[in-house]
């Protein structure tokens, strides 16, 4: 199967992983990939909780993101799942 691809700065081939989910058991709500987002992509989930400081992730909007991978990165918890996009 071929995967969508764009080239680095470099001229380097480099296939972009799209956010796919995120793990609501290893998801701690710190908020670091809410943050980090610059597209929009990701939003708090509802929480039961009354005035929980925690910002639980969720993915709001998948068709806004690039692939950078920005969001995994800064989980320390690693509960993103990424995948890449078929041609």
């Amino acid at each position: 199967m071929s995967y969508l691809t764009g080239l680095t700065r470099g001229k380097k081939a480099w296939t972009p992983r799209f956010v796919k989910s995120i793990d609501p058991e290893l998801c701690i709500g710190c908020g670091r990939c809410i943050k980090i987002c610059a597209h929009d992509v990701l939003a708090p989930a509802e929480v039961d909780e009354e005035e929980s400081a925690k910002m639980f992730a969720t993915v709001a909007s998948p068709d806004d993101c690039i692939g950078c991978e920005a969001c995994g990165r800064t989980c320390k918890k690693d509960a993103f799942a990424f995948e890449p996009l078929a041609a």
